[in-house]
């Protein structure tokens, strides 16, 4: 198979981790005889110091025309980074924004599970780390908050700002309809998140999501209040599977998730649109602070080409693969600096790319 893709090497640590993600996409295709072929563009930092702006419409046209975008991770240091003086429209994460609204990505696929060679390195407590967890989190990406109308002014003396939170019912039906789809071929459960106490969104939210479920018979699901839901994810984060949430929530949640995992550095993502089409990027960001120093961990950036190779090209075999070399690297004691513990043998970002790699 010939895989046409657009990377994104980004701001900070992506040129690294992305490097590495290639490394092993190139073994996959040499031991299953696929051919990946791929074209960088900028996006995020790096292209407002090139061209002006965080996301080119030259750029996003590339990235339309390839079966998938395979990005590392865009900004930098939002204290310190020339980037951030700039208007909101021209930072860095605007151009993500973009890019996910001009590809129509709006099913946010975040996997938060527990490798048992890394329990130690869990920060709950023993009992809890050791019932192990695998779930998904499911956020809807370019609706809500984050892309509603927005304004900063004075009204009478007082600087008053304002961010509309709008969802209509066909935003939230593809989105719950994506989930149980998924649920369906894992174990069947289907947590949707809310805030339907407070927010008439949310009650919206639920309305739509209990319609979609009377077409899963099979799928049992529950609703949860977001605040419950982060309460949980941190007693018993066994319990969930397949967790369904809007915008906002699914950003905070998602990343509380992958702290408990003991590193935002194994954590993979995907977006989708309502084809095959999706960007693979790694959950975490840039880490600026160690940008260039070959210790970033590629971990979640090699998974996030493993969920590439199995949701755009339906090569489960090859993703298979890839997941089963990262979990014999780790069985063997090789640890990035993020998750090294005693015990374990400390390498580079570019060395454990080789051993993955080796591992295919």
């Amino acid at each position: 198979m010939e895989c046409n893709l657009a990377v994104i090497k980004g701001d900070g640590i992506g040129p690294e981790v992305v490097t590495e993600a290639i490394k092993v996409l190139d073994a996959v295709g040499k031991k299953y005889d696929h051919s990946f072929q791929y074209e960088q563009i900028l996006m995020g930092g790096c292209s407002i110091d090139a061209t002006g702006v965080p996301l080119t419409d030259e750029a996003v046209a590339i990235a339309k025309s390839k079966d998938a975008v395979l990005l590392g991770s865009i900004g930098g240091n939002t204290s310190t980074s020339p980037w951030y003086q700039l208007p909101p429209e021209l930072r860095p994460e605007a151009g993500l924004l973009k890019i996910r609204k001009e590809l129509g990505l709006f099913a946010n696929l975040r996997p938060a599970n527990l490798y048992e060679e890394l329990k130690e390195a869990c920060p709950l407590k023993a009992e809890i780390a050791d019932k192990g967890f695998d779930m998904l989190i499911m956020r809807e990406l370019t609706g809500g908050l984050y892309f509603g109308e927005r304004s900063t002014m004075e009204i009478d003396g007082v600087l008053t700002a304002h961010d509309n939170l709008i969802y209509n019912e066909n935003e939230i039906r593809r989105i719950a309809v994506k989930a149980f789809d998924i649920a369906g071929k894992r174990r069947k459960k289907v947590t949707s998140v809310d805030k339907a106490n407070v927010l008439d969104s949310s009650r919206l939210w639920r309305k739509v999501v209990e319609e979609v479920a009377k077409d899963y018979p099979e799928i049992s699901y529950e609703h949860m209040l977001v605040d419950n839901c982060a309460m949980q994810l941190v007693k018993d984060p066994a319990q969930f599977d397949v967790v369904l949430t809007e915008n906002m929530f699914g950003d905070i949640l998602s990343d509380e998730a992958s702290m408990i995992t003991g590193s935002i550095g194994m954590l993979a993502s995907a977006s989708l649109n309502e084809t095959k089409f999706g960007m693979y990027e790694p959950s975490g960001g840039s880490a600026p602070d160690i940008a260039g120093q070959n210790k970033a961990n590629p971990i979640a950036t090699i998974l996030s080409a493993a969920m590439m190779l199995r949701y755009t090209f339906d090569l489960d075999k090859e993703a298979d693969g890839i997941e089963a070399a990262v979990k014999q690297v780790l069985k063997e004691g090789y640890r990035t600096c993020d998750i090294v513990s005693e015990g374990t043998k400390q390498v580079s970002c570019s060395e454990m790319g080789d051993l993955i790699a080796a591992r295919i």
